[in-house]
């Protein structure tokens, strides 16, 4: 989901829509960081509420070791820069960006032969160990591409049968029929049936198939009920790529129960609510084109519904994670979900008043917090 390089998905969706892939990625930049900022600011308050703390400077990467290798990035400007231009096929593009990054890794290995080499190598033998080392990983590098490719195309393959037999069995247009009869002039309850649609049609499914039966079954809902094109098939991406961390099937979540050790069921509802922003953000992007850049607007337009929606995001992950500088009792709660649910909605009134409440509540808390740290000084 995030600029520029959004994976297969977002080049099925310019082809799907026939637009330019630059276009796609352009308008996908706000919303991608809104939900990253709301994951930061729900991971923040979980860190602060367990006591967490963060790494020790001495252990984070030097700026001048980052600044050193910079040049690793080349190879992703210069594929962004075929893409953005316009002039390049896909393919071209994606075969002069591997060809760069062979170049690159090559002479990266080549720095780091040079430097290492034993006493009495010439520098002659350093390169051509380098060479060789860049050789053997292009071609594990090109083998595991290729093997990840035949998942790919299978995905899509299958994700195209499912589409089709959807279509053709008239199966998309009852969908359509039932969800948008149902809802009537209730926008609101035509979006919610169609997230419920899109995470169980995407549970266990790849990303990119995953897109293609969004695309085919519950973009066309939403367009039925009035939506834009463009906002419409955001929508059913994000919810269809939220459904890997939605229990009960949950995929993500259960890879990262192993790794963690811990139970899958809680890890999915943990995961749910650290990323509570992947379900809000779809909805503000449905009522607000502004954040998808669409039609016209003005620089101030722009920051105010980022404005608003980052204190929404904070608002109601303080809600669901019950602290902020003290812990949050449930009546507070409750209203700190209520402002920020304010803030989602487009209208000045609401917004006012979901300001005004999540600002009040965040005062309070603060004299809380300095309060609790006052009194456990002074024991």
């Amino acid at each position: 989901i995030m600029p520029p390089i959004m994976g297969a998905a977002a080049f099925l969706m310019a082809e799907y829509m026939g637009i330019p892939y630059i276009e796609v990625a352009s308008k996908a930049i706000i919303p991608a960081l809104l939900y990253f900022t709301g994951i930061f600011i729900t991971v923040h308050l979980e860190a602060k509420k367990l006591g967490l703390k963060g790494m020790p400077m001495d252990s984070l990467p030097k700026i001048s070791y980052l600044i050193k290798n910079s040049f690793l990035i080349l190879p992703l400007v210069l594929l962004v820069w075929l893409v953005a231009s316009g002039t390049r096929t896909m393919a071209y593009s994606a075969a002069i960006s591997i060809l760069g990054a062979f170049l690159v890794g090559l002479i990266n290995f080549i720095l780091i032969e040079l430097r290492q080499r034993k006493a009495g190598e010439t520098a002659g033998q350093a390169v051509a160990q380098a060479l060789h080392i860049a050789v053997y990983a292009a071609y594990e590098a090109l083998q595991a591409g290729a093997k990840n490719c035949i998942a790919v195309a299978a995905a899509c393959a299958m994700a195209g049968l499912i589409a089709g037999c959807i279509t053709v069995t008239g199966l998309a247009s009852t969908l359509i029929n039932v969800i948008v009869n149902f809802a009537g002039d209730a926008t609101i309850i035509g979006l919610v049936l169609t997230m419920l649609t899109c995470i169980v049609l995407g549970m266990g499914v790849p990303t990119t198939a995953n897109y293609c039966i969004m695309a085919a079954t519950t973009a066309p809902i939403l367009i039925a009920l009035g939506i834009p094109q463009i906002a419409a098939h955001f929508f059913v991406f994000y919810f269809g790529i939220v459904a890997d961390i939605t229990p009960p099937v949950a995929l993500a979540a259960y890879a990262g129960s192993a790794i963690a050790k811990s139970n899958p069921m809680r890890t999915g509802v943990n995961a749910a609510r650290l990323a509570i922003a992947a379900f809000i953000v779809p909805y503000i992007l449905a009522f607000n084109p502004v954040m998808l850049l669409e039609g016209t607007f003005t620089t101030l337009e722009i920051v105010q519904v980022i404005g608003t929606s980052l204190i929404g995001l904070f608002g109601i992950a303080v809600s669901l994670n019950g602290h902020v500088f003290a812990h949050v009792n449930p009546i507070f709660r409750i209203l700190f979900a209520a402002g920020g649910i304010c803030m989602m909605v487009p209208d000045t009134l609401t917004d006012v008043i979901g300001i005004a409440a999540i600002v009040a509540l965040t005062a309070f808390q603060m004299f809380l917090g300095r309060r609790e740290r006052a009194a456990a000084a002074a024991a």
